[in-house]
């Protein structure tokens, strides 16, 4: 995406649902211009080391059970989950990590010298862990469980009740679960808001930040929910590469979080508008195949095409300039991510343009 995201057209490798304006968040939570002079009295200092009380009562309005004192804020999910890993895994320590997922996952233990092995979702099993590998996989040894809830990459959700099988498994050998909930409040029924596993486990961890489902990306802002005694040691870690999130960044976060019904309903309406049209889409498409997502703002689509998924992905961007992540940079080749939560109209002209350039193969 870094070499290609800026040469294309028509970009369905987006992850975000489509991002606000700083105008657009105002009017959707019954604000104006005129309420932006509240920050022109704002120190430009540093913030609470772990967030503003403020927020965190605001993301804890997200989960059933948490309290400001299980939450710290961070810059982004990418930096919660650095900064869980970082704490917890320790060279030689046991983890079994979900793949597909965002790579932070099993990457960074890998990098710290853990043990790591992958409980590997299938198609056949709807993207979904088979439960008797997970047991299989986790030894009274392992120290960490790595799951992300809504699936980042194929849109897959696991329920209550798979989240308490689970925990029990984790709870029968004291493991750990982070839980990477980056795309939490995308699901396509309902209100959208999967159980997190913060709310479940007492040794549960949920990452999350405000880019996917709220669409504010540009904070940079995310947060880590779990045990008290967690968050304690993050925050020892989090010294030594954070003192804290932006003022303004902290600010406006509390703004949407407070509001977090409004900022939802309208990625409810783009993630469901758009992937009853995708779903259209690919039923039409004779050499594409997928698992419908039931969350999140991404699916795996499988091509039935003699070219490996980067030839696949640059050859579109020449020819259409449409742009996909080609499988094979996250471990799945014969497939592409699309994101598919990005502007309505740039969806449509790139499934368009797709199309067409599929009729060149029968």
């Amino acid at each position: 995406m870094n070499e290609w995201e800026t040469k294309c057209d028509w970009n369905l490798a987006e992850t975000c649902v489509e991002s606000l304006t700083i105008a657009e968040l105002l009017a959707l939570i019954g604000k104006n211009d005129t309420d932006l002079s509240a920050l022109l009295s704002m120190k430009m200092t540093y913030g609470d080391t772990k967030g503003s009380m403020r927020l965190r009562r605001a993301i804890c309005a997200l989960y059933d059970t948490q309290t400001p004192e299980n939450v710290i804020v961070t810059h982004g999910t990418i930096g919660a989950n650095m900064l869980v890993h970082k704490t917890l895994v320790s060279a030689g320590d046991h983890v079994v990590a979900v793949v597909p997922t965002y790579q932070q996952h099993y990457s960074i233990p890998a990098s710290i010298g853990a043990d790591v092995h992958p409980l590997h979702q299938r198609p056949e099993n709807g993207f979904l862990p088979d439960l008797n590998e997970l047991r299989a996989l986790v030894t009274p040894a392992t120290k960490l469980i790595a799951i992300n809830n809504p699936n980042n990459l194929t849109g897959s959700l696991m329920d209550r009740a798979v989240l308490e099988q689970i925990a029990v498994i984790a709870r029968n050998v004291d493991a750990w679960i982070l839980c990477d909930e980056v795309y939490r409040g995308t699901d396509q029924t309902g209100t959208g808001m999967t159980v997190s596993i913060a709310d479940i486990y007492e040794k549960g961890i949920s990452t999350a930040s405000m880019s996917k489902a709220y669409a504010l990306a540009g904070l940079r802002l995310g947060w880590i929910a779990g045990p008290h005694e967690l968050i304690e040691d993050v925050a020892i870690h989090r010294d030594y590469d954070t003192i804290s999130v932006g003022m303004i960044n902290d600010h406006f976060a509390a703004l949407a979080l407070e509001n977090y019904d409004k900022v939802l309903a309208r990625s409810h309406a783009i993630t469901r508008g758009s992937l009853a049209l995708l779903s259209d889409w690919v039923a039409d498409q004779s050499l594409i195949s997928w698992v419908k997502p039931n969350s999140g703002t991404t699916a795996l689509l499988k091509f039935a095409l003699p070219m490996t998924s980067r030839e696949l992905c640059v050859d579109l961007l020449k020819e259409t300039g449409v742009m996909f992540t080609p499988g094979s940079a996250l471990n799945m080749e014969g497939y592409v991510r699309i994101g598919y939560a990005n502007n309505p109209i740039i969806l449509q002209e790139g499934l368009k343009r797709v199309g067409v350039y599929l009729k060149k193969f029968g």
